[in-house]
């Protein structure tokens, strides 16, 4: 009987596979959208990149970014909600399922809120790492409503 042998390795399973690794460089465009002297825009690589898509996420509110209304956090709809015991848990639990579904590249480490009541503002620091790497990375914020 014949066999169908589709490339040199598939013909000779005994030997070792091939271990094939690249890195991966993680990049995306700065938001700012400012120019360099080339007329190019800066680019935000690794970490910066990573930590400027959390901020993105935490910044936006659903159904603000066409096509996609689950996107975002929605904090800042939390904002005008009673502040009590579960208000921090519940931006918590927004906080994680936006990264983890959003954000292939940061896995949260620990994330705390702080709600105040008296000045209607939120206090988030995320903790989280750049997966394949060693980098952990603190990000702060304080979400507040326009005065």
């Amino acid at each position: 009987m014949a066999t169908k042998i589709f490339s040199q390795e598939d013909g000779n399973l005994d030997a070792a596979s091939i271990v094939v690794t690249r890195d991966l460089i993680y990049k995306d465009i700065d938001l700012n959208f400012n120019k360099r002297t080339t007329g190019d825009i800066f680019k935000k690589t690794e970490a910066a990149a990573v930590r400027q898509a959390i901020k993105t996420l935490i910044s936006t509110n659903r159904f603000e970014k066409p096509f996609k209304p689950d996107f975002g956090a929605d904090i800042r709809s939390m904002l005008f909600e009673l502040a009590d015991e579960k208000s921090g848990g519940e931006i918590i639990s927004r906080i994680k399922n936006a990264v983890q579904q959003y954000e292939p590249r940061a896995g949260v480490r620990k994330i705390t809120v702080e709600v105040s009541e008296i000045y209607n503002a939120i206090d988030v620091k995320i903790v989280f790492q750049i997966l394949n790497t060693d980098q952990i990375i603190t990000y702060e914020t304080t979400v507040s409503r326009l005065v």
